[in-house]
C-alpha cells in the first residue's frame, strides 16, 4: 500500500482552486487588486502598514496550510519516518527554481536570522580575521558578530550606509576602502530593513571577489518582493525570510551556499549528514513543524498565481503612490532614495522634531494607522510597509494623516 503523501496529495488537489485566481488577470489591474484584496481576512481596527515583520497569509494558502497540518497530524510518525525529507528536497527544489540557484545548494530553514548566523557561527574565523558589515544591519546578525569578536578575536568593520547615495560607487567604494589583507567576509543587506533601500549587492560581490573575499546577504526582505537571481548576484552566501512577502506560513526561510564554500562551513547543531559538500549538513535542528515548510510550494503557487513581475510592480507603486505625495512636504524627512530602482514595497518616513515613537504612536492612536518606529543610526522615522491588498483609499487616509501631523 502506496500512501500519498500531503506535499503531493495537496498539491494535486488544490492547485489554487482550478481557474478562480487565474481568470482574474482578465480584469484591468484595478479590479484585480481588488479581488486579490478578498484574499486577505484585514481587521477593521486599524490600517495594517507594517507587513514588514510578518506578512500575513493570504486565505487560498492559509487554507492549504491548515490542510497540512490536519495531514501530517493524520499521518503521524509514519509521515515523519517515511516522507518528510522528501518532501522537503521537492519543497527546496522549487525554491531553487525561484531564487535560480542548484537545489544542492538551497536549505529550508526558519527565518534569516538563522540562515546568516549559521555563516557567521560556521565560518573558519581566527583570530584577528576581519569582517565588514553596516549598522544599518539587521541587529541578530551584529550581534552575532559580536559574538565572534568574543569567542574568536575577530575585528569587525562597520560602515555606514548614506541614505541617498549618489550613485552605486558611493556605497561600494563604502566597503573597498575598509578592506585588508585581514579581511575574510562582508556582510550586505540586499535591502536595507528599515529603509528599503536596495544595495548594488552585485557589484559589491564582484569587488569583494577580486580580493578573494567572501560575501554574505541579507535578502530577508527580498524572496517574493523582488526578482531574486542568486546566480547573477554571485554572491557566496544568501538568506530570506518567506513569511515575509513570499506570505508562508512563519517561521520558514532559506539558506543558500554557494556549493564550493559548504565544505568549510561548521554546523551549528551535529547532525546525522556528514558529507562535507552537503549543504544539509549545516541547518540539522531536529523535530520542527514540517506542515509550515510544506506551505511554501502552496505560497509560490500564489505569487506565480499572480505573477512576480505584477506583484513587484504594484508593491513599487504603492510605495511611491505615498511616498512621491509626502517627500517634499513640510517638516517631512523621506529615509529612502528617491530613484526608482533603489527601493520597491518599503520606505521610511519622518518628522521634522518628533521622535519616531511619537510620531508611530500619533499615527495608531489618533488616525488608526499601525506602523513601526526607527530610531538608530541615520535613520529616524517610521517604517512603512503596505502588502499589495492595500488600497488608494487607505494610502491617501495616511497621506493625509502625515501632512496634518507634519504641520502641527
Amino acid at each position: 500500500m502506496t500512501l500519498s503523501t500531503p506535499f503531493l496529495n495537496f498539491h494535486k488537489q488544490n492547485m489554487f482552486e482550478g481557474q478562480e485566481l487565474f481568470e482574474r488577470n482578465n480584469l484591468n489591474e484595478d479590479d484585480f487588486w481588488k479581488e486579490i484584496r478578498k484574499d486577505y481576512a484585514l481587521k477593521s481596527e486599524y490600517v495594517n502598514l507594517e507587513n514588514g515583520y510578518y506578512c500575513f497569509i493570504p486565505k487560498p494558502t492559509l487554507n492549504k496550510f491548515i490542510n497540512h497540518v490536519k495531514n501530517v497530524n493524520f499521518q503521524g510518525s509514519y509521515y515523519m519516518r517515511n516522507n518528510r525529507d522528501i518532501d522537503n528536497r521537492k519543497v527546496a527544489k522549487r525554491l531553487s527554481k525561484l531564487v535560480n540557484c542548484e537545489q544542492e545548494e538551497l536549505a529550508i530553514t526558519r527565518n534569516t536570522t538563522e540562515s546568516l548566523d549559521l555563516i557567521i557561527g560556521g565560518y573558519p574565523w581566527k583570530e584577528n580575521d576581519e569582517a565588514i558589515f553596516a549598522e544599518q544591519d539587521y541587529g541578530s546578525m551584529q550581534e552575532m558578530f559580536k559574538l565572534m569578536a568574543e569567542r574568536k578575536g575577530i575585528i569587525n568593520k562597520i560602515v555606514s550606509v548614506p541614505n541617498h547615495p549618489k550613485d552605486d560607487k558611493e556605497i561600494v567604494s563604502l566597503y573597498e576602502k575598509q578592506i585588508t589583507s585581514k579581511t575574510k567576509l562582508i556582510m550586505v543587506s540586499h535591502m536595507i530593513n528599515i529603509t528599503g533601500q536596495i544595495l548594488p549587492v552585485k557589484k559589491i560581490c564582484e569587488m569583494a571577489h577580486s580580493y578573494n573575499i567572501d560575501v554574505l546577504v541579507d535578502g530577508a526582505h527580498c524572496v517574493g518582493h523582488i526578482d531574486v537571481d542568486i546566480n547573477d548576484i554571485g554572491c557566496d552566501y544568501y538568506g530570506s525570510s518567506l513569511h515575509k512577502w513570499l506570505s508562508a506560513p512563519l517561521g520558514t526561510g532559506i539558506l543558500y551556499v554557494k556549493k564550493k564554500n559548504i565544505s568549510k562551513i561548521e554546523p551549528l547543531l551535529a547532525g546525522h549528514n556528514h558529507e562535507r559538500d552537503n549543504i544539509l549538513r549545516l541547518n540539522h535542528i531536529g523535530t520542527h513543524p514540517v506542515h509550515s515548510d510544506l506551505a511554501i510550494n502552496d505560497a509560490i503557487d500564489y505569487l506565480e498565481s499572480i505573477g512576480s513581475k505584477r506583484k513587484e510592480k504594484r508593491l513599487r507603486y504603492i510605495q511611491r503612490y505615498w511616498s512621491d505625495k509626502l517627500r517634499y512636504y513640510k517638516n517631512i524627512i523621506i529615509n529612502t532614495p528617491e530613484e526608482k530602482h533603489r527601493s520597491c514595497g518599503i520606505a521610511n518616513i519622518g518628522v521634522k522634531n518628533l521622535k519616531p515613537s511619537e510620531l508611530s504612536n500619533i499615527l495608531f492612536k489618533k488616525y488608526g494607522i499601525f506602523t513601526v518606529a526607527i530610531d538608530y543610526v541615520n535613520v529616524k522615522g517610521c517604517r512603512i510597509t503596505p502588502n499589495i491588498y492595500t488600497n488608494k483609499k487607505e494610502l491617501d487616509y495616511f497621506i493625509n494623516a502625515m501632512k496634518e501631523i507634519a504641520i502641527n
